[in-house]
C-alpha cells in the first residue's frame, strides 16, 4: 500500500491497545498521519520494530505506516500539538469493588489539557457511562484555560472493535454525540471520512449509554442461555439441537450460544457500568445483577463437570487439560476470561490442571505460572479429561478424538465421534447417553 500523506489530517491517538491500533491502521489507510501514544514502553518498542502485539493487525502493516512516517509511536504527551483532533482509546476496567476504574481517562485527559490547542476535537472513546464525556473529561480539560464549544470540541464515540472478527472497522456504522452542536459537527465531519456510516445522537450520554446497552443487552441473552444450557442438561434436551432449530424462525429469534462463561473487557464489565450508574438514580437492574450470578454459577457447574467427567471422586487423583484459555477464539487476549477462573476453581478443589493455548504461552493463576503444554498423542493420554474452552482455529481435532480418553466440549464443536475419545458436551442433556461414542 502506498500512502500519500494529508498533512490537514494528522490524529493523535491515546492508546495503543485492542481499539486504539487497529483505529491508528484504519487512519493510516485514509491518508491520515497518525500520532500513537502510549505509556507502555514495550509496546512502543514493538511498533518502531514493525511488529504488532495483536493479532488483528498485521506486522508488516505497522510497518508501512513506521517506515513511511505516516505513523509515529511515543509516550511523550507534548506531540498532541501538531494534532487536528485526539481520540482516546485507553482501558476502562473495574476496582476490586466491581465499580468503574476511570483512572487512565482521567489521567489522558490531564495529560492531553497541558497541550490542549486551540479548535482542536477530543473524542472520548474508551467504554464508560453516560456523563463521563461532560462530567469528568470537560472540566479536567477546561482546567487548561480553554472552553469547550468555544475553544476546542469534545465529543463521545463508543468503540465497536471486535477483536478476532474479520468484519471491516470502517463499515461498522458509527455512534457519534457532541457536548454541543459545533462538537458534533466537529467529530461527523472527521469521521464521515473514516466511517462508511455515521450515526449523530443528540448528547455525548446517548452515545456512552448506547455501548452500555449493546453489551448489557449481550450480557444478559449469553448468560441466559448458559442457564438455558444447564436446565436442557436437566430436561435430557440437547440444547445445541434446540438453538439450532428455534434460529430456523426468520424473525423474533437471535441465536446466543452456551460457552464457558462471558469475558473480555466490554461484555462482562459494560453492564456494571450501567449498574454503577443507575444505582446512584436508586434504581437496580435485576436483569444484570441474575446475568452476573449465572456467569460465576457457569464457571462452577464446569469445573464441577469437568472433575466428575475425569472419572474419581478424589479431585486430587484428577489429572485435568484445558483447551483455550483466551476468553474468545482466535484472539490473544485473556481479559475477565472465564478460562482462568475454572481453572483456579479446579486448583482449589485439588485437581492437577495443564492448560494449551496457541496464542498464550504463559500465564498467571495467583501468582502462580503456569506454560502452555504441549499436546502431541503422547501427552494426551495421559489426561483424565480434556475440557474444550476456547474454540481456536488450530484446534486439532482430530488428534483430540483420536488421543485423548475423555473430552468436554464447552462449545459444542465436536459433531465428529470417529475417534477413540468419549465426548460430552455442555447442555447435551443427561438423559441421553453420557457420552456420544
Amino acid at each position: 500500500m502506498m500512502y500519500k500523506q494529508n498533512p490537514q489530517q494528522t490524529i493523535a491517538i491515546i492508546g495503543l491497545g485492542f481499539v486504539g491500533l487497529p483505529l491508528a491502521m484504519l487512519l493510516i489507510s485514509k491518508e491520515m498521519s497518525v500520532i500513537g501514544i502510549d505509556l507502555a514502553e514495550e509496546k512502543i518498542k514493538s511498533l518502531h520494530a514493525g511488529n504488532s502485539y495483536i493479532s488483528d493487525i498485521k506486522g508488516e502493516t505497522v510497518k508501512k505506516g513506521i517506515d513511511s512516517g505516516f505513523f509515529r509511536v511515543s509516550s511523550n504527551f507534548q506531540l498532541i500539538k501538531e494534532a487536528d483532533a485526539v481520540i482516546i482509546c485507553v482501558p476502562t476496567p473495574l476496582n476490586n469493588n466491581s465499580e468503574p476504574n476511570l483512572d487512565a481517562v482521567k489521567n489522558a485527559a490531564q495529560s492531553i489539557g497541558k497541550h490542549l490547542q486551540k479548535g482542536q476535537l477530543v473524542v472520548l472513546e474508551s467504554s464508560t457511562y453516560p456523563g463521563t464525556t461532560k462530567d469528568i473529561v470537560k472540566p479536567i480539560l477546561e482546567k487548561s484555560g480553554l472552553t469547550c464549544g468555544r475553544d476546542f470540541y469534545l465529543a463521545y464515540s463508543p468503540e465497536r472493535v471486535d477483536p478476532g472478527n474479520q468484519f471491516p472497522i470502517e463499515v461498522v456504522p458509527k455512534v457519534v454525540g457532541g457536548t454541543t452542536e459545533g462538537c458534533l459537527k466537529k467529530v461527523y465531519d472527521l469521521y464521515s471520512c473514516i466511517y462508511q456510516e455515521v450515526v449523530p445522537v443528540t448528547s455525548p450520554e446517548t452515545a456512552e449509554l448506547t455501548k452500555l446497552l449493546e453489551n448489557t443487552y449481550r450480557f444478559i441473552n449469553i448468560s441466559f442461555i448458559n442457564e438455558f444450557a444447564m436446565i436442557c442438561e436437566q430436561l435430557g434436551i440437547n440444547v445445541w439441537e434446540v438453538i439450532h432449530a428455534a434460529n430456523t424462525k426468520p424473525y423474533g429469534f437471535a441465536a446466543f450460544y452456551p460457552g464457558p462463561g462471558i469475558g473480555g473487557h466490554c461484555i462482562p464489565v459494560d453492564p456494571l457500568y450501567l449498574q454503577f450508574i443507575i444505582k446512584k438514580s436508586g434504581l437496580m437492574s435485576d436483569f444484570i445483577q441474575l446475568s452476573e450470578e449465572t456467569n460465576e454459577k457457569i464457571v462452577r457447574y464446569i469445573a464441577e463437570r469437568s472433575l466428575q467427567l475425569a472419572g474419581t471422586e478424589n479431585p486430587t487423583e484428577a489429572n485435568i487439560l484445558i483447551y483455550g484459555v483466551t476468553y474468545k477464539r482466535n484472539v490473544a487476549d485473556v481479559r475477565e476470561s472465564r478460562s482462568l477462573n475454572i481453572i483456579q476453581r479446579l486448583i482449589e478443589m485439588g485437581v492437577k490442571v495443564s492448560y494449551h493455548d496457541p496464542h498464550i504461552p504463559e500465564l498467571y493463576i495467583d501468582e502462580k505460572k503456569l506454560f502452555s503444554t504441549s499436546i502431541d498423542a503422547e501427552s494426551l493420554e495421559k489426561y483424565d479429561c480434556v475440557v474444550l474452552l476456547t474454540d481456536h482455529a488450530e484446534l486439532p481435532k482430530e488428534r483430540l478424538l483420536q488421543h485423548a480418553k475423555v473430552i468436554f466440549d464447552t462449545r459444542g464443536i465436536l459433531t465428529e465421534t470417529s475417534g477413540n475419545a468419549k465426548v460430552a458436551q455442555l447442555g447435551n442433556g443427561l438423559s441421553h447417553p453420557l457420552f456420544t461414542q
